[in-house]
């Protein structure tokens, strides 16, 4: 597991030099539109020198998903244990953590629609990698539901709503654009907030 420092802090991803070849290519041209050729060409080596490293190109982008999940999951770890035992507090921070995370690694956060591309086995074993980080956030909107933080009647509804609005980031947003990371951030925070306090 990826250990965060700091989870306002997003340093350059510390990635073997294949996958992040492996990451330009499919975050250019998709999974499906990258041979193992012309990555190898890409890097400078040989096909054989490449599976050396890595079986196929499968097992890229397996380790390529599982570096994200590690990452995702460490920084609301670390952004939860900075936050206050409050409902509201704990909330906050995992959906500003969230949008951070993907308003700075598009590229990886990306490789999530290519988990149409993963055999049954590793499909399964991402889903719960996946799965293991939205928990964390049905966690914290369960736990604001039971103590009255959370008016919704839709707990589940709303912790599938507010990950993949936050996780969208990746497809849109800009760090050179007009909005900020941590502006938009708090943006995203005041959003899930209306969206929990909707009662029926």
């Amino acid at each position: 597991m990826t250990t965060v420092a700091d989870w306002r802090e997003f340093p350059p991803l510390q990635l073997h030099p294949f996958l992040l070849g492996a990451l330009e290519e499919f975050a250019r041209h998709g999974y499906d539109g990258t041979s193992v050729r012309t990555l190898a060409q890409r890097l400078g080596v040989t096909v054989p020198a490449l599976y050396y490293y890595y079986e196929n190109k499968q097992a890229m982008l397996v380790a390529l998903l599982e570096h994200a999940m590690d990452r995702v999951i460490s920084y609301v770890d670390a952004a939860l244990a900075d936050a206050g035992p409050d409902a509201e507090s704990r909330l906050r921070a995992v959906v500003e953590a969230l949008v951070l995370y993907f308003a700075h690694y598009p590229d990886l956060a990306a490789m999530d629609t290519e988990r149409r591309s993963l055999d049954p086995a590793n499909l399964a074993a991402y889903i719960a990698r996946r799965d293991e980080a939205e928990r964390q956030l049905r966690d914290v909107i369960g736990d604001g539901v039971a103590d009255g933080t959370f008016s919704t009647p839709w707990p589940y509804e709303c912790t599938r709503a507010i990950f993949t609005m936050c996780q969208g980031i990746s497809k849109w947003y800009r760090l050179d654009g007009p909005v900020g990371p941590s502006e938009m951030a708090q943006r995203y925070v005041q959003l899930a907030l209306a969206m929990l306090r909707t009662a029926s």
